[in-house]
């Protein structure tokens, strides 16, 4: 039998960071974890995360962790307190492994998933020698993934966590008026404007998505929910419920966020007429 046979398949480690491409943060990442297990395969999910901005991890993480295979490790490294007391945490959920800083981005996993266990990531055996206090992701969360690719147990990176630091994340609000509230938590590349109102939600404000909907932002509104972007012209406003399931605000062939002058946290507000 070839010896290829014996070896156990590769791991994916999948890397989130707000880290960029400009530095070698990401590559010197992705070092560490090959002079541990050469045959990770290593994807990068993201690396565009605005700065120390953890809510906008979690809903990345939340809207793409279903769509890797069993046993991935997700290495999320948006941390604001590096250097400080907080806790490196190992979650198990969903058949995937996860590490990050208990600064709330795995209470988002834990609330749609459930946890199979957490682990306080504290034996510094699988750490590099002498970790830096602001970098982390090199000396922390690389050489624990790696060593979780091949094939340590989280039950050796420390004792089990019982509590793990919430993140709250904005909810719709019903209004008096019967008027669904939400807001701009993501801007995608393209200039797409995601909401945190669920498609799911608006099969329910009117028998389905259809044009018996309004959609009201920045002092515009849109009728009707398109099934695709190019169920409208060129250049013409819209609202669908995109690929994370969320109901997102685009312009086919063009950017809603340049058009409307929106951010993060503007207000949305959908009505069944």
């Amino acid at each position: 039998m070839s010896p290829f046979r014996l070896h156990r398949p590769a791991t994916t480690i999948a890397l989130l960071t707000d880290f960029g491409f400009r530095d070698s943060y990401v590559g010197v990442m992705k070092g560490v974890i090959r002079s541990i297990c050469r045959s990770a395969d290593i994807v990068d999910l993201s690396h565009n995360i605005m700065p120390q901005d953890v809510a906008e991890a979690a809903f990345v993480l939340s809207a793409s962790y279903r769509y890797f295979p069993p046993g991935t490790v997700f290495v999320c490294v948006v941390d604001p307190g590096v250097g400080t007391d907080r806790a490196v945490l190992c979650m198990r959920a969903a058949g995937k492994i996860f590490l990050a800083p208990d600064n709330g981005l795995l209470s988002v996993i834990e609330e749609e998933a459930g946890r199979e266990e957490v682990r306080k990531v504290s034996e510094q055996r699988y750490w590099l020698a002498e970790p830096s206090s602001t970098f982390h992701g090199r000396d922390i969360f690389a050489p624990v993934a790696a060593h979780l690719a091949q094939g340590v147990e989280i039950e050796k990176l420390g004792p089990v966590q019982r509590y793990i630091r919430k993140l709250r994340l904005p909810k719709p609000i019903r209004a008096a008026d019967g008027s669904l509230r939400g807001e701009i938590i993501y801007i995608d590349q393209f200039g797409n404007l995601i909401t945190n109102i669920r498609g799911s939600t608006l099969a329910r404000e009117g028998d389905g998505p259809d044009e018996g909907v309004l959609v009201r932002v920045k002092r515009r509104q849109v009728q009707g929910i398109a099934g695709a972007y190019a169920d409208r012209e060129p250049g013409e406003l819209l609202a669908l419920v995109g690929s994370s399931g969320y109901l997102e605000i685009a312009v086919n062939q063009g950017s809603a966020a340049a058009l409307l002058g929106c951010e993060k946290g503007d207000s949305v507000t959908l009505t069944a007429l």
